[in-house]
């Protein structure tokens, strides 16, 4: 396990168990929620960008937040399930910094573990299955609602599990920037614990101690897109988690992000997300 990782925070969404007769169908999900799952009975497939994972009975999987995938099952297939997501104020998410891996196998206590999470959280299932009925600005206020009304025990408890399941994918983590320039490493962790300002060209190059014609051409060749890209998607996954887990108009969303033009925001809103940010908190996304 990485050294230098701070501990951080979770946040638990759901967590429950359901049994599906290909039922689990859903295309394009995307969203800023972590999920593990336990599988055991059955078989599923998940695709993620060009990857297949066939989801087997005694296998943990984890599914990072903004991980563009899709969930399909043919037949009879049962699992528990876990959402949940990191409190990140000011500092790199742990996804952000580390690759992990989508597939471990499971041990008789990662099981013990995943039960005993749902015993002591016995409400937090989902009652529907499609998306579209639970990721919503109203659910999530019900998930806040219930993580204030847990004892101090259950609090404890609950995060010490879910250190505990994610301390099996941490063994095998790699830092995203083992293969990257050191001068953009240094640059991406600027970007990850500064998202709500406004952060530019100037900076950045000065931070990568070069010109910033130089920068954005060693970032562009690291990175595959340009910084004002880069920084524009982080700032909108910033949005997502704002939009959904709290009541803060859209422009006030909009402000805690340095992006004082609303219509600009509106429009790379909608460009990264595919709905603008009313529809957006209106009718969720999909998890």
């Amino acid at each position: 396990m990485p050294k230098d990782l701070e501990n951080p925070k979770f946040i638990l969404l759901n967590v429950g168990y359901s049994e599906l007769n290909a039922n689990w169908n859903w295309k394009k999900i995307y969203s800023p929620f972590a999920r593990i799952y336990y599988v055991s009975e059955g078989d599923a497939t998940i695709y993620i960008n060009e990857a297949t994972y066939d989801l087997k009975p005694d296998h943990l999987y984890l599914i990072p937040p903004f991980t563009l995938h899709n969930d399909e099952c043919k037949s009879y297939f049962s699992l528990y399930y876990v959402h949940f997501y990191e409190d990140v104020i000011n500092r790199e998410s742990m996804f952000d910094k580390y690759d992990f891996p989508i597939e471990i196998r499971a041990t008789s206590l990662d099981m013990m573990l995943v039960r005993r999470l749902w015993d002591i959280n016995p409400d937090r299932q989902l009652r529907h299955y499609d998306p579209q009925l639970y990721d919503n600005p109203p659910t999530f206020s019900q998930y806040v609602a219930d993580n204030n009304k847990m004892s101090r025990r259950s609090k404890f408890e609950t995060q010490g599990i879910l250190y505990q399941l994610l301390s099996k994918f941490y063994a095998l983590v790699k830092l995203k920037a083992d293969s990257k320039d050191i001068r953009v490493n240094n640059v991406l962790k600027y970007i990850h614990e500064t998202t709500e300002n406004n952060i530019t060209l100037t900076q950045l190059a000065s931070i990568a101690c070069v010109t910033i014609d130089h920068f954005i051409r060693i970032f562009k060749k690291e990175m595959k897109c340009t910084p004002l890209k880069y920084i524009n998607m982080k700032k909108i996954e910033k949005a997502q988690l704002l939009l959904l887990t709290t009541d803060m108009p859209i422009r006030e969303v909009a402000l805690e992000l340095s992006l004082d033009n609303i219509s600009y925001f509106n429009r790379i809103f909608k460009y990264y997300t595919g709905r603008t940010p009313t529809e957006y908190r209106k009718i969720g996304n999909k998890f």
